[in-house]
C-alpha cells in the first residue's frame, strides 16, 4: 500500500525527532511543506539553545522564513509529532500556516512526563477563531513511540 503524502512528511518529523534524541533533546520534530517541497524541518533545541521557546515548531518556522525570505507562510502545511503546544500553535496562527497535521496528542506528552498545558489545537482553533486546518492522529503509535525512544536515552536533562 502506498503512503499518503502526510505519512510520508511525518515520517521526516520523526526521523528529524530521532536526530534530535540522539542529541540529547526532547522527542519532538516538525516538517513545513510547500505542496510537495521540504521548506523547513526541525527538531526541538530546548536544552541545546537553553531556550524555553526552541520547540520543533518554532525552529522550523524560522527556517522556513529565512528559506522564504517571508514570513506568511500561506499555502504551508507543518507536520508535527506531536499536537502543537498553545505557544506553537499561536507561532503556526500567526505564519499563517494552512494546515497542522500530528500524530501525538497533548496528553499524549503529557503521559510521557512533559509539562503540557491541557488546551489542544482544536480548542485554540475556536477560541481564537482560527481557519487553520487540523489533521490529527497521522501515525500517531510510531510518534507516541519517540517517547519510550527518548526515555531510553541516558543523560537526558529533563
Amino acid at each position: 500500500m502506498a503512503l499518503t503524502n502526510d505519512e510520508i512528511f511525518m515520517r521526516v518529523a520523526i526521523n528529524i525527532t530521532r536526530t534530535g534524541i540522539a542529541q540529547g533533546q526532547s522527542p519532538f520534530g516538525a516538517v513545513i511543506v510547500k505542496g510537495t517541497k521540504i521548506i523547513a524541518k526541525a527538531h526541538s533545541t530546548v536544552w541545546a539553545d537553553e531556550d524555553s521557546t526552541a520547540h520543533a515548531e518554532i525552529n522550523a518556522i524560522r527556517q522556513a522564513c529565512k528559506n522564504l525570505n517571508a514570513i506568511n507562510l500561506s499555502g504551508c502545511t507543518i507536520y508535527s509529532t506531536t499536537e502543537p503546544c498553545p505557544m506553537c500553535f499561536s507561532a503556526i496562527h500567526w505564519a499563517r500556516i494552512y494546515k497542522i497535521v500530528y500524530g501525538a496528542s497533548i496528553a499524549d506528552a503529557r503521559n510521557a512526563g512533559f509539562h503540557e498545558l491541557e488546551i489542544s489545537d482544536a480548542q485554540m482553533k475556536k477560541l481564537g477563531e482560527s481557519k487553520i486546518r487540523i489533521e490529527k492522529s497521522v501515525l500517531k503509535d510510531e510518534c507516541v513511540a519517540l517517547f519510550k525512544e527518548w526515555k531510553t536515552q541516558k543523560g537526558k536533562p529533563y
